[in-house]
């Protein structure tokens, strides 16, 4: 078995202990059916990454049947993000240790029977367990669907075409679950954007078992602790950025006694979590995944991009819906450009990855979203939907598109097998961080500017118009970031006459 240079980036790249031998496939992509084994894959994928905005467009009908505040009625979306993000790294090391095929069933149980249970919800404590319940379940599901593509395809253009799809699931399914959102609570009932997930989820955890190779179980412990102590430090930390944007008023809540509660028991949780993982024996997050400075890169980039993805989807429903007066069904519609560009540049890079290498699509990738993000910032209230809002979308997921493909291969380039698993969790975790994280700076920057502009100006809609485009233009600042840190940080070079690099 051949293996990786130091200092290159072979694409596709060569994982060790799943990558087949020049006489043959590994033992996991000889006893799978791949094309079922992509299709069950990608529909877990799509499924976990659809829930985190479907709800988006029902919110108001949610609120309406359970009463919730408006402050509240940010928990709904919330309580699955965090849990999401903040366990993904103990069900990447659940998977590495139990199994992945494993876990991914347990995991879309989990996941679906949250999802009929939310659906029936009377109260607004009942659902906000049910989403945080979800998230869980999408935690063990996401990296575990992850490391199944590196462990049951083959290096070369099979994995390459089997992880287009799964990036295509990723940033696609945000869309999709817009428009099926929109659909479901103006035709049904708000309970289905929770209740369409139980078939397809059940019969993926059915399917797996037949397309999918098991493995045996590792030894091995679980870092609860670790788990526990960055969960909730991450969701003090969210809570107190999201608590801390200006009034209606004009007044500055950063000095309010529960903002600075929340974010200083967000960094003491956090640092918790850092003695923790320093000192424990099975930590999380192994020292040894982020001393490649490559790796170390990509997960930064991938942080960055969550922040742009979680902006763009949160804050151009927003735009649509309180400035243009769009429908929920309208809003959505207006989304499929961005669904079409996001799996035209998926399939680019699947096809350019092998010929050009990872870092020329991460460089065009994050410059795109950069720029993309730039020309929103740019619309007012009078802007039309094809001069004001379609180029800039086009752009910006297009580049989210070159960049989703190649990530997780620079990610988990060079990573043993039985830490591809926590690498896939890391990888996924600092999309999901990024954009809890990221989406509460933004909201903050946001609704201070609205804030603000109301009070100087008093139009309310045009107020509007300022904070989002004020989010639009930071979130185009950290998209630069995310370009700077390709440049500086992922570099690769030609190997060989088929590994092209830079």
């Amino acid at each position: 078995m051949s293996e990786t240079h130091p200092a290159a980036l072979p694409v596709p790249p060569v994982t060790r202990g799943a990558t087949p031998s020049a006489h043959g496939a590994a033992p996991a992509a000889r006893h799978s059916r791949q094309g079922l084994s992509l299709l069950v894959i990608a529909t877990a994928q799509l499924m976990v990454v659809l829930d985190s905005t479907i709800t988006n467009v029902a919110l108001p009908r949610i609120q309406d049947a359970l009463h919730f505040s408006g402050a509240n009625l940010s928990w709904v979306v919330n309580a699955y993000a965090l849990a999401f993000g903040g366990l993904l790294l103990l069900g990447g090391r659940a998977g590495d240790l139990l199994g992945r095929r494993r876990m991914f069933v347990v995991g879309l149980l989990v996941f679906s029977a949250a999802s009929l249970a939310g659906g029936f919800a009377t109260s607004q404590a009942w659902l906000l367990v049910a989403r945080a319940v979800q998230g869980v379940g999408g935690a063990i599901v996401a990296p575990a669907a992850l490391s199944l593509i590196v462990t049951t395809f083959p290096e070369g253009r099979p994995r390459a075409r089997a992880m287009g799809v799964y990036s295509a699931m990723s940033v696609a399914g945000g869309a999709i679950g817009l428009v099926a959102g929109g659909l479901l609570a103006n035709y049904a009932s708000w309970r289905w954007v929770l209740f369409v997930n139980v078939p397809f989820g059940v019969a993926a955890a059915l399917a797996a078992p037949l397309a999918l190779a098991g493995e045996p179980r590792r030894p091995g412990r679980l870092d609860v602790p670790g788990a526990l102590t960055g969960t909730a430090g991450l969701s003090a930390l969210v809570y107190g950025l999201s608590s801390a944007a200006t009034g209606p008023d004009g007044v500055s809540h950063w000095g309010d006694a529960k903002v600075v509660a929340s974010l200083a028991a967000g960094v003491v949780l956090l640092a918790a979590f850092g003695l923790v993982e320093a000192r424990s024996r099975h930590a999380l997050v192994p020292g040894r995944l982020l001393r490649d400075g490559r790796r170390l890169g990509a997960n930064l980039v991938m942080f960055g991009v969550g922040t742009v993805l979680f902006g763009v989807f949160f804050f151009l429903t927003l735009f649509a819906q309180e400035v243009w007066g769009y429908s929920a069904i309208r809003t959505g519609v207006a989304f499929l450009p961005l669904t079409a560009a996001t799996l035209a540049g998926s399939a680019v890079a699947s096809a350019l990855l092998p010929r050009i290498g990872a870092r020329p699509l991460l460089l065009t990738g994050t410059v795109g979203c950069a720029g993309g993000l730039y020309w929103l910032s740019l619309m007012t209230e009078n802007s039309g939907y094809v001069g004001g809002l379609l180029g800039p979308i086009l752009v910006t997921s297009a580049g989210l598109g070159l960049v989703f493909v190649p990530l997780p291969l620079v990610a988990l380039d060079g990573v043993a097998d039985a830490d591809s698993g926590v690498a896939s969790s890391v990888l996924n975790a600092g999309r999901q961080i990024g954009g809890a994280v990221g989406l509460a700076v933004l909201s903050t920057v946001a609704w201070t500017a609205v804030a603000h502009s109301a009070r100087t100006h008093g139009a309310y809609r045009h107020a509007l118009v300022v904070g989002f485009d004020r989010a639009f233009a930071v979130g185009a600042g950290i998209a630069a970031l995310t370009l700077l840190i390709t440049i500086t940080m992922i570099r690769t070079r030609r190997t060989g006459p088929t590994q092209p690099g830079r």
